[in-house]
């Protein structure tokens, strides 16, 4: 019995083509590039993890599609680089050679225990990886500078651990921001993710002072004319 149910992914050739079409007949599409439309990477990312903070799974479906939309648009505007570009078939291709390459339990019946033998083998191939294009490789190559502190830290306090560094050594980055730093490495070594943990608190404080100034404004009072004292009073 033949199955005409559509092959999962066909929507995102849909969106190549739109992708085209707007690349070719929109002013302001047209008139992108990468570097124009490298802020709206981390825009459409941050908005995602919102709604996934949030619980709202219907919105997701809509921030992963912008997510989607700027890699669409930055495969096509490096299609037309010619030569040296490259299409988001190249895209696809680059991301499925490096799953299998790194997956060799599920491609190419390595035998592993566990999720520990997962992690190491992947440190253990990315350094191959590394050293095969012949460069000096270093146990945190591949950590972008470019996230949030909070996560830069934490990013590279694990990938420094995983591969051997004592862990009183990456407590300690021995400057200014000392202390900072060392809190991340708390906050890893009893399990938390700071950057999220950091996140979920700066949420509960934004909804403590937000029914703080409910609560004032209730009794008639203006929250920017509430004293120590009061606001201590209105606070949960």
């Amino acid at each position: 019995m033949n199955d005409d149910r559509p092959v999962p992914g066909h929507r995102v050739l849909r969106l190549v083509e739109v992708m085209d079409v707007l690349r070719r007949e929109c002013p302001w599409d047209a008139g992108q590039t990468h570097e124009t439309l490298a802020k709206y990477l981390i825009e459409e990312a941050y908005e995602a993890l919102e709604t996934i903070e949030e619980g709202d799974w219907a919105t997701l479906r809509d921030e992963l599609g912008d997510v989607l939309l700027q890699v669409v648009f930055h495969a096509r505007v490096a299609e037309e680089r010619g030569a040296d570009g490259f299409t988001i078939d190249d895209v696809a291709d680059a991301i499925v050679d490096k799953l299998t390459r790194r997956h060799p339990h599920v491609f190419a019946g390595v035998e592993v225990a566990g999720a520990d033998d997962v992690r190491a083998n992947w440190e253990d191939i990315k350094a191959a990886e590394r050293a095969a294009g012949g460069r000096d490789a270093s146990v945190l190559d591949g950590v972008p500078f470019g996230q949030p502190a909070a996560l830069l830290a934490y990013e590279l306090q694990k990938r420094a651990e995983r591969n051997g560094v004592p862990a009183d050594l990456v407590a300690d980055d021995g400057g200014p921001g000392g202390p900072l730093f060392a809190a991340v490495h708390a906050a890893r070594s009893a399990g938390g993710d700071p950057e999220m943990d950091l996140r979920a608190a700066a949420r509960r404080f934004d909804g403590r002072v937000r029914a703080a100034e409910a609560r004032a404004r209730a009794d008639g009072r203006d929250p920017r004319r509430l004293s120590a004292a009061e606001w201590r009073a209105y606070w949960d």
